[in-house]
């Protein structure tokens, strides 16, 4: 996905914080770029928090009525220094980039999009490619790379079917990372977790987790008490390192949830738009090349490559602040 907050570690996030310590962040719409942009829901980054683990961004979308809102088409765009995660409830996405990949993906499958030193890629999920498809639903996150990894080649990876097992009556598919006992194949330069956990009505499951990783618990659909804390569809629950277990409670209808987390991510970061840096003269170099890239400049496409089969123009960048870029540490 693209990120058409220029600014989005300054996103506006209402953010509780209860007698227990959960922070518990609203999530703000935000409509993706380009010229058919649906709305998704954003929980990070948000003014008071950028990260949990290495995960910078939180995006959830749908279910949203396909034929209606002309569904997700996002057209060629760039990314530096993070990973994509791509992860449906509902529907089915194209996804093209530079190394040459055209991969649909369907739920309960991962496309894992690590950008290194540059990528472009893009997104579809219309009508107009998939006559059939009624809905689309679900989450996008990226993780920020850490120094010894963010310059490297651009790579991607599609995970047909995730480990996946069963706690108390809950089923845990485990994206990325690990979790009671079950390790996704996908590639993770930190420490970190991605779980989808679905409880039936009424559940109360208690998750064991690594005690020295902070926690997000974002609720896709149902009602849920996560570590006491009431969530609403697209609110986000922060848990701090030092738990060894997540505590969860499904509602009469049940609950649906993402489990983020990982090791914190001491390292600063300064994310605008598509890129993930550490200064500004770096993004600004960044949207020089990319801009270089659109208008078929060797310098651009070396860094960024280009996307094969997408009917329509590359997405330019937005101009940049008449200010200097800061970075932020995770709060």
């Amino acid at each position: 996905m693209t990120n058409s907050e220029r600014r989005p570690q300054d996103g506006d996030c209402a953010v509780a914080t209860l007698d227990d310590g959960v922070e518990v962040i609203e999530p703000r719409d935000v409509p993706l770029g380009g010229p058919r942009a649906m709305t998704v829901r954003r929980t990070l980054p948000s003014r008071r928090r950028s990260l949990i683990g290495a995960f910078c961004f939180a995006d959830h979308y749908g279910p949203d009525a396909v034929a209606a809102t002309g569904g997700m088409d996002v057209p060629p765009h760039p990314h530096t220094g993070l990973q994509t995660v791509t992860w449906l409830f509902e529907g089915r996405v194209l996804h093209r980039d530079a190394l040459g990949s055209e991969q649909e993906i369907r739920p309960g499958q991962l496309n894992l999009m690590t950008a290194g030193h540059g990528v472009c890629h893009s997104e579809e999920g219309t009508v107009r490619l998939f006559p059939d498809q009624r809905r689309l639903h679900g989450v996008q996150l990226w993780t920020a790379l850490p120094e010894a990894t963010r310059h490297g080649e651009r790579a991607f990876e599609h995970v047909a079917e995730v480990p996946t097992f069963d706690a108390d009556g809950a089923r845990v598919q485990v994206v990325m990372g690990t979790l009671g006992g079950a390790t996704s194949p996908a590639r993770a330069d930190t420490p970190l977790v991605a779980a989808q956990v679905d409880l039936p009505a009424g559940a109360r499951v208690r998750l064991p987790v690594e005690r020295g990783f902070e926690h997000g618990v974002l609720l896709d659909a149902g009602e849920l008490t996560a570590c006491g804390a009431p969530l609403a569809p697209a609110a986000l629950a922060y848990l701090a390192p030092g738990r060894d277990a997540v505590d969860l409670v499904a509602g009469d209808a049940g609950a649906r949830l993402v489990l983020l987390g990982g090791a914190p991510f001491e390292e600063d970061v300064l994310m605008w738009w598509n890129f993930v840096g550490r200064e500004h003269d770096e993004v600004v170099q960044a949207r020089e090349q990319w801009q270089a890239a659109i208008r078929g400049e060797p310098e651009g496409l070396a860094r960024f490559g280009r996307v094969d089969g997408y009917d329509g123009a590359p997405l330019p960048a937005p101009a940049l602040p008449h200010v200097r870029l800061r970075p932020r540490g995770r709060l």
